[in-house]
């Protein structure tokens, strides 16, 4: 039986892979047709489809909407009872159907005609009244379905998900749309949080911030350190320019030697010390601190001013890591 099993998930893959490979020869004047159709739209990209070409067209109208085209779904029967009125004659309608002859569009298509909508069809129909009736037509047909009664869309499902991929992806590149603005439109991920917040919104500040004048002694540092719990202070001068750091290892080097508590901080402490820049990205500080082998590091300024201090736990805290 196992070997049975795993011959059926080959023949599927085989098969949706040789189907996938002939989209390559339909990128033509249709697909430039379509990249322009969105480059130069005012208003929204709207992807429509029924059953699991809707499913499929879920996940395109998600997938242009975080890569720079501004996009959303709606269902064809929810279109028939109100929401086409979403729809406007600065946006685009992306229709998917394999066959080009949901019944839906016997009542979408003339009202989209009257509204000076233009149309983009994703079909396998080449000669349907949705192909007949696009601007451009996306051909995602094939010869053969995964599925050996030909009823379950399997490639033809493939095909979609990849024609809507390369349409994604050609549009995000021509745009020029960076991991910046990827992570806009993805605050709440990982990549948002590496990437927009930078090290002044995460750094300890006020009575958090771990700072001890160059002039106070060993003692005071020591004082310090107990007190912010950071296992680093900034040592400044009068205009809070940092001269160096003291850290918990310093403080136990220094007393492992025999030094006293009440020697001057500045004999004790790392020079220059190793700082954050405040307007460095999250994930940037993140990556520096690994390298650098240290946990918490000063925060300064373009000028060098001390502004705050963060150590490995504030970023982890913010979801960097």
């Amino acid at each position: 039986m196992s070997d049975a099993l795993l011959n059926y998930a080959r023949e599927t893959l085989e098969i949706e892979i040789e189907e996938a490979r002939r989209l390559l020869t339909r990128l033509d004047d249709n697909f430039l047709c379509a990249c322009r159709l969105l480059l130069n739209c005012t208003g929204k990209a709207v992807v429509s489809g029924m059953g699991k070409s809707g499913h499929i067209g879920k996940k395109i109208a998600a997938s242009l909407a975080s890569t720079g085209t501004p996009a959303f779904f709606v269902h064809p029967a929810e279109a028939l009872h109100g929401d086409l009125g979403m729809i406007g004659s600065e946006d685009v309608l992306i229709f998917i159907s394999y066959s080009g002859r949901a019944k839906e569009l016997d009542l979408i298509l003339p009202l989209l005609k009257e509204n000076r909508t233009r149309l983009v069809a994703i079909t396998g129909g080449k000669d349907s009244p949705l192909a007949l009736a696009a601007d451009c037509v996306l051909d995602i047909s094939v010869e053969r379905e995964a599925c050996p009664m030909g009823l379950a869309p399997t490639s033809s499902a493939v095909n979609t998900l990849m024609m809507g991929d390369a349409l994604a992806m050609a549009l995000m590149r021509h745009r020029g749309f960076g991991a910046e603005d990827f992570a806009r439109s993805h605050p709440g991920g990982s990549l948002g949080a590496r990437l927009l917040n930078r090290v002044h919104h995460l750094m300890r500040t006020g009575d958090r911030l771990p700072v001890v004048d160059s002039r106070k002694n060993v003692m005071d540092a020591m004082l310090e350190l107990s007190r912010t719990g950071l296992g680093l202070i900034a040592v400044c001068d009068a205009s809070l320019h940092v001269a160096g750091v003291f850290t918990d290892g310093d403080l136990r080097r220094w007393l492992v030697k025999g030094n006293s508590l009440n020697d001057p901080l500045v004999s004790a402490m790392s020079r220059p010390g190793y700082l954050l820049p405040a307007q460095w990205r999250a994930g940037e500080a993140l990556e520096a601190l690994h390298q650098q082998h240290i946990s918490a590091a000063p925060v300064v300024d373009s000028e060098g001013v001390l502004v705050g201090a963060i150590n490995l736990h504030d970023l982890h805290q913010a979801g960097i890591g």
